[in-house]
């Protein structure tokens, strides 16, 4: 007779709604293995979202307040985890903002087990994904900043592109506190790593802070401008997208649109439009970058030697304005460039 397989690391669960009350009981167990073992188990329970909706709605979580605190790294790391699977889904996000969870949540950020700390961002930017989880990470901007300078952090790619991935869905509701302290330096030092996620992550965050007016100065003072051209021919067309929109936000201003004249952006932006994949999937990834290019020419046209050089190019414009397989969004941003070059006083 065959008997029933149980795996040593995990608990055993209850039918039915009885497993996640029982398994919240097996965690206050003084013995680390079996708060482990309890904690594995939920992580594969919640995956199911009656099962994810019963932990939040019944005020279960508020209870891995103590594990966060935990002597056993592992405990803690494990405990981020499940929060992290529990903020995979939208009410997750909302409940964990409600509770007490998110002070403990920041602590772990300095966290002595490299494992945790990367378990601990990874839920933060889950957050950060919210609008209101955005807003509730405002007064930690500050403190991440000084993480991208902190050498331990340095080592870690995933960190460094949840790090900047954070920070940008905090920089896109509110640049200033990003800012404020050294956003543009900082983030501009991301720019050319070696990873292409964080030059994505990095290239977003830029564009994000390029926003206001304050961050579009900066952009120009702090010598960003040249590496964002370099990055319009990444090899990744996400990295290509995020360099044009923050080219695009910076050329507003007046500076912005010296300098990049001076870079020689136009003839790279004219290219990015006449390129066109064959591959249905890769030229709806290339959306954003179009429309970018677009309107960072639209602004450019606006100074007049920006203006003289397009006018050169006014069939290649002409030409997206007007195709009737053109994606509507493209089709009007392309209008719009061709009225501002062609416009007379």
């Amino acid at each position: 007779m065959t008997g029933v397989h149980l795996d040593p690391s995990r608990a055993p669960v209850a039918f039915g709604r009885l497993a996640i009350p029982e398994l919240f009981a097996r965690l206050v167990e003084p013995d680390a293995a079996e708060r482990l073992r309890a904690l594995a188990s939920l992580c594969d329970v919640t995956h199911d979202p009656e099962r994810l909706y019963q932990v939040v709605s019944e005020g279960f979580l508020d209870q891995l307040e103590v594990l966060l605190k935990d002597l056993d790294p592992a405990v803690r790391t494990r405990t981020c985890e499940l929060l992290h699977l529990i903020t995979s889904h939208n009410i997750g996000r909302q409940a964990l903002l409600c509770s007490p969870l998110l002070a403990r949540l920041s602590q772990l950020l300095d966290d002595p087990s490299p494992v945790c700390r990367t378990r601990a961002h990874r839920v933060m930017n889950s957050l950060a994904l919210l609008p209101a989880g955005a807003n509730a990470l405002q007064a930690l901007v500050p403190k991440l900043m000084l993480k991208l300078e902190d050498e331990q952090e340095e080592k870690e790619e995933e960190v460094q592109a949840l790090l900047l991935s954070t920070l940008s869905c905090c920089s896109r509701l509110d640049a200033r506190p990003a800012l404020t302290h050294r956003g543009v330096t900082l983030i501009g030092r991301k720019l050319s790593h070696a990873c292409s996620h964080i030059r994505r992550e990095a290239a977003g965050a830029m564009m994000a802070l390029s926003v206001p007016v304050e961050g579009k100065r900066q952009v120009c003072e702090a010598g960003v401008l040249p590496v964002l051209a370099d990055l319009l021919r990444d090899r990744d067309v996400d990295v290509q997208a995020n360099a044009a929109g923050a080219i695009m936000n910076t050329a507003v201003i007046t500076t912005g649109k010296h300098q990049c004249l001076e870079l020689d952006v136009l003839p790279v932006l004219l290219q990015l439009l006449s390129h066109r994949e064959a591959d249905g999937q890769e030229e709806r990834r290339r959306k954003a970058l179009v429309l970018y290019s677009l309107r960072a020419l639209t602004s450019l046209a606006e100074a007049p030697d920006g203006r003289r050089r397009l006018l050169l190019r006014l069939p290649l414009l002409v030409g997206r304005s007007e195709a009737p397989e053109e994606d509507p969004d493209i089709r009007r941003a392309a209008w719009t460039a061709v009225n501002v070059v062609t416009w007379t006083p």
